[in-house]
């Protein structure tokens, strides 16, 4: 074997252990969070905090096992709660996209509007998720359509304030060179305004997806027919020796399922940048 081919063979051979590489921090850390949350069960007690294992052990069957098993009513499990929470994700979040992008849009090109309705939104948009609930059952008198209403209420802030942002910061000169140009209205809002709010749109769309979430997990709690909140509390209300468990496992799915949209939305932003671009 020559001293070339030797020299190419040590060179190709870190190429083959990257991922490997880049999951040492994870594998880590994690496994330390997972050691300390243990050591701390054991403490205290797995009564009152069930460790990594006990959770396993306890929620192994059904839950991990067979995470969409369906006995009827709310009896389901955890997959298939999770689906029953998108579903309402989906709806009250998609109408906050919608209507977000559009009055965002509105107050952005409006500046007299926005700046007279800003101390409006600046309100509205501090008041907690959960303070709206009794203002929704009051109106539609039914918990999943409440439900939604938070969810649209709690995400349409952050898209109306980026969007509007993101249309303040336009350039001068793109606004001097439409003049210039004597662009209409319609070829300026498409050929400069929506391709220089993208970024904006999309940052306000993925902190309004984390928010979405967490009203409705929250939501659920409250009144609701199935969903990951409505798990979570009905387990807690169980109150039997396999409850915490669950309660933690849901909680498990919660942040992972988070973590997902919002790499889902942001993924969707960075592909519609480029085209744009």
């Amino acid at each position: 074997m020559t001293p070339t081919t030797l020299r190419s063979r040590r060179q190709r051979l870190p190429l083959a252990f990257p991922p490997l590489t880049q999951a040492v921090p994870y594998i880590i850390c994690i496994g330390s969070f997972l050691v300390a949350w243990q050591i701390f069960s054991s403490l205290i007690g797995a009564q009152r905090l069930p460790g990594p294992i006990d959770v396993v052990v306890n929620t192994w069957d059904p839950y991990i096992v067979d995470p969409f098993f369906d006995n009827g009513g709310t009896d389901k499990g955890l997959g298939l709660q999770i689906l029953i929470s998108l579903q309402r994700v989906a709806l009250g979040y998609g109408l906050a996209a919608v209507t977000g992008v559009v009055v965002g849009g509105f107050l952005g090109l409006n500046r007299f509007t926005g700046k007279g309705l800003d101390p409006v939104i600046q309100v509205l948009r501090t008041v907690p998720p959960l303070a709206w609930f009794p203002i929704a059952l009051m109106i539609f008198r039914d918990g999943d359509a409440s439900a939604i209403f938070v969810i649209f209420i709690t995400a349409i802030w952050p898209i109306i304030i980026n969007t509007a942002v993101g249309i303040k910061e336009i350039p001068q000169d793109y606004t001097n060179v439409a003049r210039v140009l004597r662009l209409s209205k319609r070829s300026y809002i498409r050929n400069i305004v929506i391709p220089a709010t993208v970024p904006y749109v999309f940052t306000g769309l993925r902190i309004a997806v984390g928010l979405a979430w967490l009203a409705i997990v929250a939501a659920e709690m409250l009144k609701a027919d199935g969903g990951i909140g409505y798990f979570i509390w009905d387990s807690y209300n169980a109150g039997g020796d396999t409850s915490s468990s669950e309660i933690i496992l849901a909680i498990v799915y919660v942040g992972i399922v988070g973590l997902l949209l919002d790499r889902l939305v942001a993924f969707v932003g960075r592909k519609v940048s480029r085209e744009g671009n």
